[in-house]
């Protein structure tokens, strides 16, 4: 069953709103609100706007994930991997993007620079312990990166 919520938008952007592009998709595309081509160059760390602010329920986040084609093709990436934007925040939603590759992108206006994908979230209500003892035991254990083989 897939939940849906009513998220109020406003777009200060020319572009397109963000839409669905398939009946199966997770996200929307977030597209960049630039005046003119930007160029991307290597090894460096932009902050793109994308003119889209939002208002979700809480319990509601958005996921800003990388796009698989622009990642592949031409090295863009997210810099903090998975960025969140919190039910409670009103500011304009920026991309931060990383050119991962040798050669300059040239980063055209509206062009689709990262997914969105809404998700529901759990609050921790935390307990504090004074000594790993008290965790419940598991098969897994403090068994960290790689204990289970390649």
């Amino acid at each position: 069953m897939i939940n849906t919520y009513s998220i109020k938008i406003l777009s200060q952007s020319p572009f397109p709103l963000p839409e669905y592009q398939t009946p199966g998709a997770a996200g929307v595309d977030l597209r960049a609100n630039l005046d003119e081509k930007m160029i991307i160059m290597p090894h460096k760390v932009y902050q793109i706007p994308t003119g889209i602010f939002l208002e979700m329920p809480i319990g509601v986040e958005a996921q800003i994930r990388a796009r698989s084609g622009l990642a592949l093709k031409h090295g863009l990436s997210l810099v903090n991997g998975v960025g969140t934007i919190d039910a409670d925040y009103r500011g304009e939603i920026k991309i931060i993007l990383i050119n991962l590759l040798d050669k300059p992108y040239q980063l055209e206006p509206g062009e689709r620079i990262a997914q969105m994908v809404f998700s529901e979230y759990v609050k921790a209500d935390f307990v504090e312990v004074s000594s790993v003892d008290e965790l419940a035991a598991s098969k897994r254990g403090d068994g960290g990166f790689g204990h289970s083989g390649k």
